[in-house]
This record gives C-alpha cells, sequence and structure tokens, in this order.
C-alpha cells in the first residue's frame, strides 16, 4: 500500500505542498511524543494518530477546497510516522513497524472512505455541509475505530496465539478511552482546518499532549499497583514458603487459561492479582509445606490457609474480590468462581511439575494427574484449557 503511494504521489506530484508539509510535520511530533510510554499502551502516539486521520478526513483549508487524495494521505503519513520514529530508533528502541503498519491501515481504510466522496463532489452533492455531513463523519469515524480495533487484535493474536475474541473484546472496551479521544480530536481538527486554516494545528496540540500525559501516569500509576502486588506474593518465597517464581509462572499461566477460556479487561486483572497472592496464607503456617505443595494437604488445612489468605488480602487494599477467590481456592470447583477454578488448576499443575512445567514429560504426568481429580477438585474446562495453552507453549 505504501508503495502504490509512493509511485502515485512521485508520478503526479504533491498536492498542496504545504498542508502535506504541515501535517507530515505535525504527525512526526506526535510520533516524538511517544517517548516515555508504558509497555503495552494501546495508543502511544495519540497526537499523530488524530494529526493523520485529519489530514484523511480534510476537505478544506481556509475554505479553499483540497485534492490531495488517499494515495497522498497514505504517503505523507508514512514520511511523518518515520521521520518521527528516527530518534527511538537512534536510542535503540526499534521502529515499531507493527505501529507504522497499523497506523497506514487505518488512516488508509478512512481516506479510502473519505477522499474519492469528496473531490469527486459527490459528498457535497449528498449530503452538503449541514448536520448529514457531520453524521457522515461520525460513521465513518466509529468504522476507522473498528477497522482498528480489528487490527490491533489481529496483530495480538499473530504475537501471541492467545484466541481472538477475547483480544478484540479487550480493544472494543477500550475504545470509550483514548480511541474516542483520538477519533473525535481528528474530526474537529479537520473541520477546524476547514474554515482557520493550518493555525489550527498547534491549537489543537496542547490539549492532545495534555490528555497523553493523563492516560500515560494512569497507565503508570496502575502498573505501580500491580508491581506492588507482585512484591507482597514474592513474602512467601522470602520466607522460603514456596518455590522461586512460583507466584509469578502460577500469574502468567493462569492468565494465558483466562484469555484460552475467553476472559479480557477486568476481568484478567483480576484473575492475576489473584494467582499472584494465592498462597498468602501460608504465612500463617509455623512449618512450611514442603516445596509449597498446598495440593497434597488435607481438605481441611487447604481450607484454612485459603481463608487466612483471604484476611491478609483484604488488609493490604486490594479489591475484595481479589480476596473472594483467594478464600475460595479450596472449595469444590462447582462452588468457586471461574477465576478461583483457573488458579487452583494451575497452582495444583505448577506444584506438580515442581516448576519445572517446560519439560513435556514432567507436563503431560501433571495434566494426567489434574485430569483424575475433575470430579471433584478441577473444572474439566479449565483442565483442557490449560492443556492447549501448554500445547503452544511446551512446542
Amino acid at each position: 500500500m505504501t508503495a502504490i503511494a509512493l509511485v502515485w504521489v512521485v508520478s503526479h506530484g504533491v498536492a498542496q505542498p504545504v498542508n502535506a508539509l504541515a501535517f507530515g510535520a505535525f504527525i512526526a511530533v506526535g510520533e516524538l511524543a511517544r517517548w516515555g510510554a508504558v509497555p503495552g499502551e494501546r495508543e502511544p502516539a495519540p497526537l499523530g494518530a488524530a494529526g493523520a486521520l485529519a489530514y484523511a478526513l480534510l476537505g478544506e483549508c481556509a475554505g479553499e477546497p483540497t485534492g490531495h487524495g488517499a494515495f497522498q494521505v497514505v504517503a505523507v503519513v508514512v514520511a511523518g510516522a518515520l521521520v518521527g520514529a528516527v530518534p527511538h530508533v537512534a536510542r535503540g528502541q526499534g521502529p515499531a513497524l507493527d505501529h507504522v503498519a497499523r497506523r497506514v491501515l487505518t488512516v488508509g481504510f478512512a481516506a479510502v472512505c473519505f477522499q474519492p466522496l469528496y473531490i469527486s463532489g459527490e459528498l457535497g452533492l449528498w449530503l452538503g455541509q449541514g448536520p448529514y455531513y457531520a453524521l457522515f463523519l461520525l460513521v465513518l469515524l466509529v468504522l476507522t475505530a473498528l477497522c482498528d480495533a480489528v487490527l490491533a487484535a489481529v496483530m495480538l493474536r499473530a504475537h501471541t496465539g492467545h484466541p481472538f475474541g477475547p483480544l478484540l473484546r479487550d480493544e472494543l472496551r477500550a475504545l470509550p478511552g483514548i480511541g474516542s479521544a483520538v477519533g473525535a480530536t481528528g474530526a474537529v481538527m479537520a473541520l477546524a482546518v476547514a474554515v482557520a486554516g493550518l493555525w489550527a494545528l498547534p491549537v489543537f496540540c496542547v490539549p492532545l499532549l495534555l490528555t497523553q500525559l493523563s492516560f500515560r501516569r494512569y497507565a503508570a500509576v496502575r502498573a505501580t499497583y500491580g508491581q506492588t502486588i507482585a512484591s507482597l506474593a514474592r513474602a512467601t518465597e522470602v520466607a522460603g514458603y514456596t518455590r522461586q517464581g512460583h507466584a509469578r509462572r502460577v500469574a502468567e499461566l493462569s492468565t494465558a487459561v483466562g484469555r484460552e477460556m475467553g476472559l479480557s479487561g477486568p476481568d484478567l486483572t483480576l484473575l492475576e492479582y489473584a494467582a499472584l497472592m494465592h498462597d498468602i496464607g501460608q504465612l500463617s503456617l509455623v512449618d512450611p509445606v514442603p516445596d509449597g505443595a498446598t495440593a497434597s494437604l488435607p481438605p481441611a488445612e487447604q481450607r484454612r490457609i485459603a481463608l487466612l489468605g483471604g484476611a491478609v488480602v483484604r488488609r493490604t487494599g486490594v479489591p475484595a474480590a481479589v480476596a473472594a477467590v483467594v478464600e475460595q481456592q479450596a472449595d469444590p470447583y462447582r462452588d468457586q468462581p471461574l477465576a478461583a477454578r483457573i488458579v487452583r488448576a494451575v497452582n495444583a499443575y505448577d506444584d506438580l511439575t515442581g516448576g519445572s512445567g517446560g519439560r513435556a514429560g514432567g507436563a503431560l504426568a501433571a495434566l494426567e494427574q489434574l485430569r483424575l481429580g475433575t470430579g471433584h477438585d478441577y473444572q474439566p474446562e479449565v483442565v483442557e484449557s490449560l492443556a492447549r495453552v501448554l500445547g503452544r507453549v511446551l512446542v
């Protein structure tokens, strides 16, 4: 797509080069603002995304019609994104090619839907410049947001192997956040440039940068909160009650099983926190359980440890739902919420493999033992989901 756009621009020339240069610089500045982005941030460069979308939806500049077309939109977006990525590459952070590809495809979709209709004059004949034109832009923004969500889910599916459905639900749930802010700002920016000219671009820089800073601080606070919980969960390892890395392994594998079973968003966060803190009740024991393997204890002792763990979690400021999952670890699986069923099965798997689940033989033997306990202790669907996740990891 980029190659075709560049060939077209070279052969036909750049239409309204001042506009192209201004929007290209705006997108490059937006890409530069990726500095300090939190890993996993959904939109690390909202300023660049809004500028690219505004150029795709630009029909007029200071009352004068534009005619740059969809191919020039793609060329300018690629050029701006790559120029803005140069300092990041120089610092060894990589060119973020997935990020650029997703941006090009999403903005290209919006440009292909808007530019041909506008340049041909059909859009003006059908809708004019009144409320129907604004409604058309709103519908186009919704379709563009859906396109971007699908692309993001496809990329995550390719990288992680997780089921597509939960990943897409995660992306759709995130749309009312930074996604809606970017889309609305891009559309309003295009309308403002149509009236006020290119001076509207720097005016919109400030609120977008402040929005980006706010989202980044929120993400940093959440990351710090997660790290605090992970540090607290390591108390059992430091005290010698569980194996090194046990809580982390259970949390990572539980999250993967949760995704396999269709969990997403807050449900996954709850599952991760409960998995990290599921053994905190062992700190109440006078003598540690050998290797921290509570799965081998009598049911009454397991239940006592689980209740004590829930009591500890409730005093840490962690959401009460996490404490409820920890407290129900020793209950029959039919009485447990899904998160507790997953944590219990994964915890037993890690205990049975001794933390060395990377060996296929040990993993198969542990899974067979879990399947034997599906009548009372472990939900069959959870065990089979765990088997599928391990099948991808151990291949």
